[in-house]
């Protein structure tokens, strides 16, 4: 327990950020330094993101461990003035962490308000010279900064295999009882899980071609149950517009499949009905690793789900459909602005996106950990049965399920990242208050 009332403040900005990053931290916080918001406050400024969905503020709100949170919209003005849009007070004893962003917004305001400053770094560290500690991801990443700075670094591993936990109780033999309606427990049902992501123009694509291939996997494993998973940012009827050919031209377009949201009183429970009767479950839960870790096999877009998904070990098959090349407008620094440029943005993105497919990149968080293709990244004009039949394939011989299981499971790391991130702050608020 610290002696004197103390300020944590974290910087994040985009909803994988939030829920990989953040979520794991704030709740390793407030059990390292405990629930006393008269001893311990901790803030969240969002800073702006290109992959943002706009419901960032209302996420983080939903984090109990958080005491105040301030919108992208106003970052740049406290930034620039030290003052946030709400004229928050701080304490005199502090420390900025963190944790998506710009690394250098950590030292501007670790100097304004005159505390200690944390940096995560997950691939490269930078500002050595003003940071006061950093939590590594790997090793690599302190080779590659000088060495006159390696005292202030410190190993904690990979946050986002802080999901491992939720798959480490299912290999214990953990079961949960789940009952919807006729479907009883959920631990004799084979599940294939949908991810289709959570942006418009990813969602244009993946919920009708998700629902065709679940489709086209029903004609021949009739007894085979799905569920979309549906993005933290997103609610069920927002998600049920992408397969009404009505609101989303590509449904008809290119012949996939449609589907209208219904509601069963009986289970309580949302699910996509397709024309050729296949309920397919909608999952609100956040997160929903419990569920996700019951699944055979799932179907996912690009982005933070794949690391998740890596976390839990749960086979995958990682979709990019190319039939509409401007879906993808998540990128990093220059790129993704001119994708998100108005007007412009659309042609730029097929550029982009274009340019990027040709040099062959990794996507999956996996394949990227492990710089090899261990889980397929199907990539270009994706058929459904053609996607269904390498499903059909994997769920015929398992054994092709249990290698990639292995594999996900040596790559992903250790968890427990988030717990010494904790001890970090915990440390230098210490160092902050004796020094008073």
């Amino acid at each position: 327990m610290l002696l004197q009332p103390s300020d944590i403040l974290i910087l994040s900005n985009g909803p994988g950020e939030l829920a990989t990053w953040v979520r794991p931290v704030v709740k390793a916080l407030r059990q390292v330094l405990g629930n006393d918001r008269a001893n311990i406050r901790i803030s969240l400024i969002l800073s702006p993101c290109p992959n943002a969905s706009g419901k960032e503020v209302e996420i983080a709100e939903s984090y109990p461990e958080i005491d105040r949170v301030q919108a992208p919209e106003n970052f740049f003005s406290f930034l620039f003035t030290g003052k946030t849009a709400a004229n928050w007070d701080w304490r005199k004893n502090g420390v900025v962490l963190f944790l998506g962003g710009d690394q250098f917004y950590t030292v501007i305001i670790g100097k304004r308000l005159n505390y200690r400053t944390v940096t995560y770094a997950e691939w490269d560290a930078r500002w050595h010279q003003w940071i006061d500690r950093f939590a590594a991801m790997t090793p690599k990443v302190i080779a590659k900064s000088p060495q006159k700075y390696a005292h202030k670094f410190t190993i904690v591993g990979d946050l986002m295999a802080e999901a491992q936990g939720a798959e480490e109780q299912r290999s214990r033999g953990a079961e949960e009882q789940r009952s919807r309606g006729a479907e009883g427990q959920r631990s004799n049902i084979e599940l294939i899980g949908l991810l289709p992501g959570s942006k418009p123009a990813k969602l244009a694509q993946g919920v009708p071609l998700g629902l065709a291939i679940a489709q086209q996997i029903h004609n021949f494993r009739p007894t085979t149950k799905f569920i979309i998973f549906v993005a933290r940012t997103l609610d069920v009827h927002t998600l049920a517009k992408f397969a009404d050919p009505q609101q989303n031209s590509i449904v008809k377009k290119l012949g996939w499949a449609s589907a209208e949201l219904v509601f069963y009183q009986a289970s309580n429970q949302y699910f996509m009905k397709t024309e050729s009767g296949l309920n397919v479950e909608l999952c609100t839960e956040s997160p929903p690793y419990q569920l996700l870790s019951q699944c055979r096999i799932c179907l996912t877009t690009v982005g933070a789900n794949t690391a998740e998904l890596g976390a839990l070990a749960v086979p995958m098959l990682v979709l990019i459909p190319t039939q509409q090349l401007d879906a993808m407008r998540s990128w990093d620094g220059l790129p993704g602005l001119l994708a998100n440029t108005p007007i412009v943005g659309s042609i730029f993105a097929k550029l982009i996106n274009w340019l990027v497919l040709q040099n062959k990149k990794l996507f999956a968080w996996p394949n990227i950990w492990a710089k090899a293709e261990i889980v397929p990244e199907l990539v270009g004009k994706l058929q459904p049965e053609k996607v269904a039949e390498m499903v059909l394939d994997y769920l015929e011989h398992p054994e092709k399920l249990h290698q990639m299981s292995d594999r996900l499971r040596a790559v992903r790391g250790q968890s427990g990242a988030a717990e010494k991130i904790a001890q970090i702050v915990q440390e230098e608020l210490t160092l902050a208050i004796n020094k008073d």
